[in-house]
C-alpha cells in the first residue's frame, strides 16, 4: 500500500506544479481577455507551458498507475490534495502569501469532491457507449462550452474564471467518459483505438483545453483548478451512471449526502473565485494601441 500512496502523492505535485507552469504563461500570452485558438499555438511554442503540460500529464499517469494498485477509497482523496499543492505553488510563482481563507476553502473543495466521488459506485464491466449517442454528448459539451467562450468577454474575471473551467472541465470529463469507452473496449481488441469515439474525445481534450487555459488566463488559478478538480470527475462519474450504466447512489442516505458534499465543493470553490489573490500580470481587458494594459491587484 506505500508504494501506490506516494505515487498519488506525487501524481498529485505534478498535475498541480504543470498546471501553475501553464498559467504563468497563460496570463503573459498576447490576446484579448479571452484568447482565441491561435492562442495554443502561442503556448504550444512557450518552453516552461511544454514543461508545465508534460508536468500535468505525468501527473495524471501516475495517479493511473496508483488506481491500479490500491483501492479508489485511498487513492481518489490523495489526487484530490493536488489543489493544496496547487494554491502553495500559484502563490510563490507570484510571490504572495497563502492566506488562511485559501487553505480552509481549498480544504472545503478537497473534501465535498472526495466524499461525492466516494457515494458512486463504480462499475467494473465493458462500458459500451453507441456513436450516435456519443456524438450527442459531445456536441453537448462543446455547445455549452462554446456559449461560455464567446460571451465570457463581458463577465467580470472572477466569474469568467469560474465559467471557463466549468465549461472546460465538463469539456474534459467528457473526454474522460469517451476514454474510458474506448480504452476499456481496446484492451482485447487494439484497433477499437480507430474509432469515432476516439476522434471525439481528441476534439473535446482540445476545446476542454482551450477554455482552461483562458480561465487560467484570468489570474484566478486557484478558483479555476479547483473548478477543473470537481467538474472533470464529477462530469465523468455522471456519465458512468447514466450512459454507462455503472449507477448511482442508491439510498436516501448516500443521495442527501452527495448533494451535501456537491454544496461544500461548490461553497469553497466560490469562495477561492472571490480570494483577494490574483495574479498580477492577468490581462484586465483595457487596451491601448493594440497592447494589453496589466494591472497590479492589491
Amino acid at each position: 500500500m506505500f508504494w501506490p500512496v506516494l505515487i498519488a502523492v506525487t501524481g498529485a505535485f505534478s498535475l498541480a506544479l504543470g498546471s501553475a507552469l501553464q498559467e504563468r504563461d497563460a496570463v503573459r500570452a498576447p490576446g484579448r481577455q479571452v484568447a482565441r485558438a491561435g492562442f495554443l499555438l502561442h503556448l504550444l511554442r512557450q518552453p516552461r507551458w511544454l514543461i508545465g503540460s508534460a508536468a500535468a500529464v505525468l501527473g495524471s499517469s501516475l495517479h493511473l498507475i496508483a488506481l491500479s494498485g490500491a483501492p479508489l477509497t485511498v487513492i481518489q482523496p490523495l489526487g484530490v490534495i493536488g489543489l493544496l499543492f496547487a494554491i502553495v505553488l500559484s502563490a510563490v510563482f507570484n510571490r504572495q502569501r497563502v492566506g488562511m481563507s485559501q487553505v480552509v476553502a481549498g480544504v472545503a473543495v478537497m473534501v465535498g469532491l472526495t466524499g461525492v466521488l466516494l457515494l458512486f459506485p463504480h462499475g467494473s464491466d465493458v462500458p459500451v457507449l453507441p456513436t450516435s449517442t456519443a456524438l450527442v454528448l459531445a456536441g453537448t459539451a462543446v455547445g455549452a462550452g462554446l456559449l461560455v467562450y464567446l460571451t465570457a468577454h463581458w463577465m467580470k474575471s472572477g466569474v469568467r474564471a469560474l465559467l471557463l473551467a466549468l465549461a472546460g472541465g465538463a469539456a474534459l470529463g467528457t473526454t474522460s467518459g469517451l476514454a474510458r469507452v474506448v480504452t476499456a473496449n481496446a484492451v482485447d481488441d487494439w484497433t477499437r483505438l480507430v474509432s469515432w469515439l476516439t476522434l471525439l474525445a481528441v476534439v473535446t481534450a482540445v476545446f476542454g483545453a482551450l477554455l482552461m487555459q483562458n480561465a487560467y488566463r484570468t489570474g484566478h488559478f486557484s478558483a479555476a483548478y479547483a473548478t477543473l478538480l470537481i467538474t472533470d470527475p464529477v462530469v465523468g462519474v455522471a456519465i458512468g451512471a447514466v450512459l454507462l450504466g455503472e449507477g448511482a447512489p442508491e439510498t436516501p442516505v448516500a443521495r442527501i449526502g452527495a448533494l451535501a458534499f456537491s454544496v461544500l465543493a461548490i461553497a469553497g470553490t466560490i469562495a477561492l473565485a472571490q480570494a483577494r489573490h490574483r495574479n498580477p500580470e492577468a490581462p484586465d481587458g483595457r487596451r491601448h494601441s493594440g497592447t494589453t494594459v496589466r494591472t497590479r491587484t492589491r
